[in-house]
């Protein structure tokens, strides 16, 4: 048995020489793609496009899900806690990657993606048929929060098993354009779901779409999950995993090769830090996160913000595929690179561009009007547990700073002496945060703290709205200036998310052997997608809550992605056109 040779420092972008780990496959001219390929392809997207849909329903209706689940806690706290359900589906993310990748490495790669489908689908349509807290109290929230779990697993195990089943049939010479087009799912996926929800919403209303409707897209996942079963058990094993098995190579523990060798250990972790954490920040930034800036920072209308997110994801999904056929020609590292170091130099003038044209108002305030929180250092606490509650934050300056990031409010800090009270000033007015008080066992606030809480964010927002900060972003027209101008600044996001996360599938396979494949891919993608990328809103928001700066939170992807790119420019190896049949 072979193993591929120890990653050496390569050239910047890889363009002077290739890795020699493994024989490249001799060059070939183009071939059109076959009838037997778009089959492969199709069975593997509609999968992974309708996982993709089934885990980003429940982040877009993140509301709803708190206020019908958790509806025993005040309404902040049971928001956060709906937040957790769905950060639990990204931390079990590494778990089914190493549980179906092992099981995609001892058995096959058809029937391992084929449970995943079934688990998705399974568990979201019970999502739609779950009862809320009014009908089954505490059991709502519990089962919610496993079916979460289950989601996740399956998803853990998807990715892996769909671009190793599209890789191992691809050409060599094709290997980056076939794979690109599972790198489009997520993007499609997160469409679909915002389209299928804007569309619920237009016919059954927003009164009886809040009351009931949001289950409708939720209960027709299993349409999509008969389709896309059907679909896959029509297909044939990878040949490659079938050669590997007739000739009695397939691994008898691939957890162990993968991770107990340092040969491969090593690979994986080149993967995760020089690839999968600057694409899965920059990925999450450039999409999801612009869409909860639109909403959450800048005031615009849900409804709008959603259709601006989807147009421009119409719109920049075919890049992913235009710029994975473009690895094919110079290379994985020159696009990765490329759209690596535009993330790093761009995040910043553009979400600052979105905020001027969504909210010119709010871009006014947060440059001109003082507001200032003055208290205790000692009594100020970090703002990022992702499991926070009003209970965690009782001290002053915590609830003011909460209040304040809540708002996108820009805002200084002044440090008292100890034991002094926290104050917060607005434009000259001063305004004292309440500290509160746990109710008895500890997991909410008192009565009289919820009614002090509630009452100091409405008067921060009165003086916020005084002083010149807006309460809402002015409507923003369909096809008005300012729509396009929206639009055509998150097409500019897409286009940087299509060059890193279009040849990333491709790489991804072409580092591995094929006997450790599915598992020694599927870790590292999770690992980045779901712990550097999934918790990106949790760590931006701390980043924002403790410098008292709307736009600090984007220090975090700009970080990871010059991070990946220092990584990947000095040690990723040039994989373009290895012999995948060879990496055994």
């Amino acid at each position: 048995m072979t193993h591929p040779a120890a990653p050496q420092p390569q050239p910047l972008f890889g363009l002077a020489s290739r890795a020699a780990s493994a024989p490249a496959e001799p060059a070939a001219p183009a071939a059109p793609m076959t009838r037997a390929h778009r089959r492969v392809i199709l069975a593997s997207s509609l999968g992974t496009i309708f996982e993709w849909y089934d885990f980003y329903l429940y982040g877009a209706m993140a509301l709803l899900i708190a206020r019908h689940f958790f509806g025993a806690l005040e309404p902040a706290s049971a928001f956060v806690f709906a937040l957790l359900a769905f950060a639990a589906g990204f931390v079990v993310r590494p778990f089914g990657a190493l549980v179906f990748g092992r099981l995609g490495d001892l058995v096959g790669r058809k029937y391992t993606f084929l449970l995943t489908i079934v688990v998705m689908g399974l568990t979201t349509f019970m999502v739609g048929l779950l009862p809320g807290h009014d009908d089954i109290g505490l059991a709502a929230p519990v089962i919610l929060i496993g079916l979460r779990l289950l989601q996740g697993l399956a998803l853990g195990g998807e990715y892996g098993g769909a671009l190793v089943y599209v890789a191992e049939h691809a050409p060599a010479s094709r290997r980056g354009l076939y794979t690109a087009w599972i790198q489009t799912n997520a993007t499609l996926g997160l469409m679909l779901a915002l389209l299928v929800m804007l569309g619920t919403r237009a016919v059954v209303g927003d009164a009886a779409f809040e009351a009931w409707g949001w289950r409708v897209p939720f209960l027709l996942s299993i349409v999509l999950l008969a389709v896309s079963s059907w679909i896959r058990l029509s297909m044939a094993e990878s040949p490659l995993f079938q050669q590997l098995r007739d000739r009695g190579g397939a691994s008898s523990g691939p957890l162990g090769e993968s991770f107990g060798r340092w040969r491969n250990l090593r690979l994986v972790l080149l993967a995760l830090f020089g690839l999968v954490a600057g694409q899965a920040v920059v990925w999450y930034a450039g999409q999801l996160y612009a869409l909860f800036f639109l909403q959450d920072v800048l005031k615009v209308d849900a409804g709008t913000a959603s259709l601006l997110v989807a147009v421009a994801l119409l719109i920049t999904a075919p890049f992913f595929v235009v710029f994975g056929a473009l690895s094919d020609r110079i290379g994985r590292k020159p696009v990765l690179l490329t759209g690596l170091l535009l993330a790093v130099i761009g995040f910043f003038p553009l979400f600052k561009a979105m905020t001027l044209a969504a909210n010119p108002a709010l871009a006014r305030a947060q440059a001109t009007v003082q507001v200032l929180v003055r208290a205790d250092p000692a009594t100020c606490s970090f703002q990022g547990n992702p499991v926070a509650r009003d209970v965690d934050f009782i001290s002053g300056c915590d609830v003011a700073r909460r209040a304040l990031a809540g708002q996108a409010v820009h805002y200084a800090h002044e440090a008292l002496p100890p034991g002094s009270a926290a104050e917060v000033q607005i434009d000259g007015r001063t305004l004292r945060p309440p500290v509160l008080v746990p109710a008895p066992g500890g997991h909410r606030i008192d009565n009289d703290s919820v009614r002090a809480l509630r009452s100091f964010r409405q008067d921060v927002g009165a003086a916020l709205v005084a002083a010149g900060y807006p309460a809402q972003a002015p409507a923003i027209g369909a096809g008005s200036a300012t729509w396009w101008q929206l639009v055509g600044l998150l097409v500019l996001l897409g286009i940087v998310v299509a060059m890193v996360y279009g040849p990333t599938a491709a790489t991804l396979v072409e580092l591995f052997p094929t006997r450790i494949r599915y598992t020694a891919v599927s870790l590292p993608y999770h690992l980045g997608n779901g712990w550097f990328g999934g918790l990106l809103p949790s760590i931006a928001f701390a980043m924002v809550a403790g410098r008292g700066d709307a736009f600090h939170g984007l220090w975090y992807p700009v970080l990871v992605a010059a991070l990946t790119f220092v990584i990947g420019a000095l040690w990723l190896p040039e994989t373009r056109g290895r012999d995948l049949a060879a990496l055994r």
